[in-house]
């Protein structure tokens, strides 16, 4: 069994040994047991990074905030700013506002689906699909450019056959 505190870098790995031949149903078993535990501990991983960055995005919000209100108390004190600056600054605000809805959609959604831990394929399954379906694209244009060139090697063979005939008719 695999195990990791949190914060550590070494695993601990308990072996146990095999009783019949390494083609037994035992053996797979236990290989598919090893298996599912490293997945286990991918999934808690990359939970753990996961929590290390919303910990950092919190902080992140928060600052912000505390700058939107340092600025909201600047406007209202003052009796408002240049044009030019005020352009600036809203136009940074504008992008700034774009990105966070941006992030609070995408942890939102994230946090809508059902399962997620448990419906959400590891890291190699997801790799291996993108793969697939970039594979898939390839073969795709390529079915496309032969079927064009088959096209033009129609519209070939009926213009030479076109030929023949006015050939043999002379």
């Amino acid at each position: 069994m695999a195990c990791r505190p949190p914060g550590s870098g070494s695993y601990t790995v308990v072996i146990i040994p095999l009783r019949t031949s390494i083609d037994s149903l035992d053996a797979l078993r236990f290989y598919l047991w090893v298996k599912r535990l490293k997945d286990l501990e991918k999934e808690k991983d990359a939970l753990y990074s996961g929590l290390e960055i919303l910990e950092k995005a919190r902080l992140w919000y928060l600052q912000r905030l505390e700058e939107n209100r340092a600025r909201q108390d600047n406007i209202e004190a003052k009796s408002g700013l240049g044009s030019r600056e005020e352009s600036a600054a809203e136009a940074r605000s504008c992008l700034l506002r774009s990105r966070i809805q941006r992030v609070n959609g995408s942890l939102g959604s994230v946090m809508a689906e059902p399962n997620v831990t448990s419906s959400t394929p590891s890291l190699p399954d997801a790799v291996a699909d993108s793969d697939l379906r970039w594979h898939n694209t390839v073969l795709t244009q390529e079915v496309s450019d032969k079927n064009r060139q088959i096209s033009m090697l129609e519209l070939e063979k009926d213009a030479l056959l076109v030929k023949l005939d006015e050939l043999q008719a002379q």
